[in-house]
């Protein structure tokens, strides 16, 4: 839980996690792009401009309300990308790629975060405005990633879910849609998935990312 709001600290987390969204959102745009479907593209959403990503309900008021009830975790979200998926060349398995594209991008930027969190400690720069930085970077991308996985649809876990389904069960998965906000919502405040799902799959991305950054150590 966030418990300093010096402008320091909000300056740490907030630099990452403008990236986080905003590189998830136009990857999204990208990858659809790529693989038939320039909507997005058309409409300015493939950019790193940050206010073509915000969104005033998940991007500020769902943050401030996770942090003002006393949440033990944190999470939002930004303006949907819109996708065609029916211009995708393959819809059905390329509707896979552009969902996976926004999670992809946040474990990278995790993976960067955290070589970059190793060559301060390398280097031994003591500066803790950098290594928290470093660190914040690591935990919201990590956080997107984990969240945005769930298998409900509108979020990337739910459309992944469809494109994998077949075609009865997807349709069907489909009609939550309208309702998947409330349902991620409720379970959010009951504790289910920051315990059932949050929790564990964060750990499981924390040892991968780990796992792959402790050659860099070896290095030196």
């Amino acid at each position: 839980m966030i418990t300093d709001y010096s402008i320091q600290a909000i300056a740490i987390n907030a630099i990452p996690l403008i990236f986080a969204i905003t590189i998830h959102e136009a990857a999204h745009g990208y990858a659809a792009r790529k693989l038939g479907d320039n909507t997005a593209y058309v409409l300015g959403r493939v950019t790193l401009n940050p206010a073509k990503h915000i969104d005033p309900v998940g991007t500020i008021l769902l943050p401030l309300l996770l942090i003002l009830t006393g949440s033990p975790f944190l999470f939002g979200y930004a303006k949907p990308v819109p996708v065609r998926f029916d211009r995708l060349r393959n819809p059905k398995i390329d509707s896979i790629w552009v969902a996976l594209a926004g999670p992809g991008a946040n474990f990278i930027q995790a993976l960067v975060w955290a070589i970059i969190w190793v060559l301060l400690k390398l280097m031994d720069i003591q500066e803790p405005f950098f290594t928290k930085m470093a660190q914040a970077g690591v935990m919201w991308n990590i956080g997107l990633l984990v969240f945005n996985l769930f298998p409900i649809p509108p979020l990337d876990g739910g459309r992944i879910l469809a494109g994998l389904l077949p075609a009865r069960q997807s349709i069907a998965l489909g009609k939550i849609e309208p309702w998947g906000f409330f349902i991620v919502m409720g379970l959010a405040f009951t504790g289910i998935i920051g315990g059932l799902w949050m929790e564990p799959l964060s750990h499981f991305f924390l040892w991968l990312i780990n796992a792959l950054v402790s050659p860099l150590l070896m290095l030196f």
